[in-house]
């Protein structure tokens, strides 16, 4: 048995939680998400609380048994309370701003670059250099965040680019830095 998958999910006060035949529907004060599930795997909704059992021991099975226990929790507490990701720009002149709802980002190209928000997607900024990425989709909202990332990842010299909020940069001695060690 899963240690996660045989773990109930407890489904507090404004969510509710419906079953149809293969899929399983959450509603909730910022929105409704819904989740297909495997015909091996069941699904019981008891006393305010979600059950997941499964039906068959194959490998597949089993891995999907904690996964979906996983997906049902997140859309539980998106619904209720949401998600978000917040990313930082480092380097002279960069910053960011909402227009419309999409997100423009002048980060040292020669054109700012203008990111759509997919739906159920929200962006913030503050002090022109915090983007907050916010949804009810725990999924959605980690991939949008990536996807502004990539944009232009931070560099390991500087640590120019844009960076999760918090995350740590490693940095590497420059050229210079390499050439005073060596004692000429």
């Amino acid at each position: 048995m899963s240690r996660i998958g045989k773990q109930p999910v407890q489904i507090p006060d404004q969510v509710e939680v419906l079953l149809q035949k293969d899929e399983i529907v959450v509603k909730g004060p910022k929105g409704e998400l819904s989740q297909k599930f495997p015909e091996a795997i069941k699904i019981k909704i008891e006393e305010g609380k979600v059950n997941i059992e499964r039906k068959s021991e194959t490998k597949k099975i089993k891995s999907m048994h904690g996964l979906l226990r996983t997906l049902i929790a997140n859309m539980i507490q998106g619904v209720k309370e949401g998600f978000s990701k917040d990313l930082e720009l480092h380097g002279t002149g960069y910053r960011a701003s909402v227009e419309g709802g999409k997100l423009k980002i002048m980060i040292g190209f020669s054109h700012p670059v203008i990111v759509e928000p997919p739906p159920g997607i929200e962006f913030k900024v503050e002090e022109n250099t915090l983007i907050t990425v916010s949804g009810i989709n725990k999924q959605t909202v980690g991939q949008v965040a990536a996807d502004i990332r990539l944009i232009r990842k931070p560099e390991p010299y500087k640590g120019k680019g844009i960076s999760y909020k918090g995350e740590k940069i490693r940095r590497k001695a420059g050229k210079a830095a390499k050439a005073g060690e060596a004692g000429g």
